[in-house]
C-alpha cells in the first residue's frame, strides 16, 4: 500500500480530513522552498502538492502563473524540483510529497527516467494536469510499477466515461477541480460539490480531494464535509506574495494552522 493510501486510511480511522496544500516549487525564492514545506507539516498538512514551474500553466489562473514565472527567472527546472524533495526528505520521511505540473518537463526528462528520479527523490503521487486519464494506461502503470500513486483531475465538466477512466487507473487520491474555470477563481458552490462527489464515488473507493477556490477555513470546513480532503493552492500563493520581508514562513504556518483547526472543528 502506498504512503498516499496509508495516510487516507488513517485520517478516516481517526475521523479526521486531509489538508492539501500547494506551493511552486521555486517560489518566490528556491532557496526557501524546502524550509516553506516544513513549515506546512508543522501547521499540520497531510500531503504537500509541489508545483513544477511551467511557462504556459493552462489550467492556472493569473496568481499561480505569476508564481510559475518567478521560479522559472530563477532558473528552477524539474530536476531541481526533485533535488528539493530530496532535501525535505532529510527529515521528512513520513509526509507525502506530490508533484503538480504539466506534461513537457515530464517528456522532455522521459517518462521512465521520471518515475525512476521521482521514485528515488522520494516522491509519492504525481498529478500532471494535461495528461488526461484515458490516454494515459502505460504513464499511470509506469508510475505504479516505480512506487508513485498517479493522480488524476475531474471537473464538473468531467463526462461519466472519464470518471470510470480515472476510477481505473488513478492511486493515491482523485483530485476534483469543484469549479468550471482556472484556479484562483472564487465562485465557488459546495452544493455542486457536494452533489458530483457521491457520482464519483459509484465508481471508486480512491479518496477524492477537492480544490479550486478554496480560500479560507469556512470553504475549507464546507467541503470537507463530502469530500475526503481540500487542496488549496492560489489563496497560498497569495499569502506569500503578500508577506513582509522574512515573514513567509511564519506567515504560512500560522494559515495553515487556522485552516486545520476549522477542519478538526
Amino acid at each position: 500500500m502506498s504512503k498516499i493510501s496509508t495516510l487516507f486510511k488513517e485520517l478516516k480511522r481517526n475521523g479526521k480530513k486531509g489538508l492539501i496544500p500547494f506551493i511552486t516549487a521555486g517560489d518566490p525564492d528556491p532557496k526557501l522552498t524546502v524550509e516553506l514545506m516544513h513549515a506546512l507539516v508543522r501547521g499540520g498538512s497531510n500531503v504537500i502538492e509541489l508545483g513544477v514551474p511551467f511557462s504556459d500553466p493552462m489550467a492556472d489562473g493569473p496568481v499561480i502563473q505569476r508564481s510559475s514565472e518567478r521560479a522559472l527567472t530563477q532558473g528552477v527546472t524539474l530536476h531541481q524540483c526533485l533535488e528539493m524533495v530530496k532535501e525535505f526528505r532529510k527529515q521528512d520521511l513520513e509526509t507525502p510529497v506530490v508533484l503538480m505540473g504539466y506534461a513537457n518537463p515530464v517528456e522532455q526528462m522521459g517518462a521512465e527516467r521520471f518515475a525512476t528520479e521521482a521514485k528515488a527523490a522520494g516522491v509519492d503521487g504525481v498529478l500532471v494536469v494535461d495528461y488526461p486519464p484515458e490516454e494515459c494506461i502505460d504513464f499511470a502503470a509506469r508510475m505504479r510499477m516505480a512506487g508513485v500513486d498517479p493522480i488524476f483531475l475531474l471537473a464538473p465538466t468531467s463526462s461519466p466515461e472519464r470518471i470510470k477512466e480515472a476510477a481505473k487507473i488513478a492511486s493515491g487520491y482523485i483530485y476534483y477541480v469543484s469549479m468550471r474555470g482556472v484556479t484562483g477563481a472564487s465562485h465557488l458552490n459546495t452544493h455542486d460539490v457536494a452533489s458530483i462527489i457521491p457520482t464519483i464515488r459509484q465508481e471508486t473507493d480512491i479518496p477524492i480531494a477537492v480544490g479550486f477556490g478554496i480560500n479560507d477555513a469556512q470553504s475549507a470546513k464546507a467541503v470537507s464535509k463530502t469530500a475526503d480532503a481540500v487542496v488549496i493552492g492560489s489563496r497560498i500563493i497569495r499569502l506569500l506574495e503578500e508577506a513582509p520581508p522574512g515573514q513567509a514562513v511564519q506567515s504560512l504556518e500560522a494559515f495553515i494552522r487556522e485552516i486545520r483547526f476549522a477542519l478538526d472543528s
